[in-house]
C-alpha cells in the first residue's frame, strides 16, 4: 500500500477513528470531574551548615539521607497525627506523604497529599518542624562551630495534584484515535480480498488492465 491508498483509507473510515477519540475523551472528562481532588503542598527544609568549609559542608550532604530516614518512619507520622488530631492511623498518613533529599540544594522535600489543601498543608509543615526539632536536639551536643542547622525554606502552597482533568481528556483522545485505527486496518484487512478498483485486479493478477466492461443495469 502506498500513501495515497492509506489517505483513501482515513478518507473513508477516518470517521471511526475520530468517533472512538471523542467517546474515550469524554469519558475521560467524565470520569475526571467526578473524581475527589487530591491537593499537594510541599515543605522544603534547608540544611545549613555553621560554617562553609569543605569538610562541614559534605558532612551535612552526609547527614541528608540518614534525616530522611528519620522522617519516614511510622513514630514520626504519629506524632504529626497527634499534633493535628488527625482520625487515621501512621501506615495511612506515610502512604500519602513523600520524602526526598537533594544533596545538590542541600535540602529535603517533604510533599504530603489531601483531599483537603489547608490539611496537606499543614502536614508537610508538621513534617518540616520535626526535622527542625531533631536537629535542634543534636545540635545540642556539638560545638557551635561545628552545628547544622536545619530550616524551613517557606511555608508550604498547596495545588491540585489529581486528577488533571485536561490530560486525562487529552490521553483519552489519543488512546480512543489509536483504538481507533487498530479497528480501521483490522475491517481493512478483512476487506483486502475484495476488487473494488482497477489497480486491485492488477495487484492481485500481477498483469495491466487493459479494458474494463462497465457494468450494465
Amino acid at each position: 500500500m502506498n500513501l495515497i491508498d492509506y489517505g483513501s483509507i482515513l478518507v473513508r473510515r477516518g470517521w471511526i477513528m475520530l468517533l472512538l477519540g471523542i467517546i474515550a475523551a469524554g469519558a475521560a472528562f467524565l470520569f475526571s470531574r467526578q473524581m475527589t481532588p487530591v491537593y499537594r503542598a510541599t515543605q522544603k527544609v534547608l540544611i545549613v551548615p555553621s560554617r562553609s568549609d569543605f569538610g562541614l559542608t559534605q558532612a551535612a550532604k552526609q547527614t541528608l539521607n540518614n534525616h530522611v530516614a528519620y522522617l519516614d518512619s511510622s513514630q514520626r507520622a504519629a506524632e504529626v497525627i497527634d499534633r493535628l488530631q488527625m482520625d487515621m492511623i501512621p501506615q495511612q498518613l506515610r502512604s500519602n506523604v513523600r520524602i526526598a533529599p537533594d544533596i545538590n540544594s542541600l535540602l529535603i522535600q517533604i510533599d504530603a497529599d489531601h483531599t483537603d489543601p489547608g490539611q496537606a498543608s499543614r502536614i508537610a509543615a508538621e513534617w518540616g518542624v520535626l526535622l527542625v526539632e531533631y536537629r535542634d536536639r543534636l545540635n545540642q551536643q556539638a560545638r557551635r562551630e561545628d552545628r547544622i542547622v536545619a530550616t524551613l525554606q517557606d511555608n508550604p502552597v498547596p495545588f491540585r495534584a489529581r486528577p488533571n482533568v485536561m490530560i486525562n481528556t487529552l490521553v483519552g483522545l489519543i488512546a480512543g484515535v489509536f483504538v481507533g485505527a487498530i479497528v480501521v486496518f483490522v475491517l481493512e484487512y478483512l476487506e483486502s480480498a475484495i476488487v473494488r478498483r482497477r489497480e486491485d485486479v492488477e495487484i492481485a493478477a500481477g498483469l495491466p488492465v487493459l479494458a474494463s466492461v462497465p457494468p450494465t443495469d
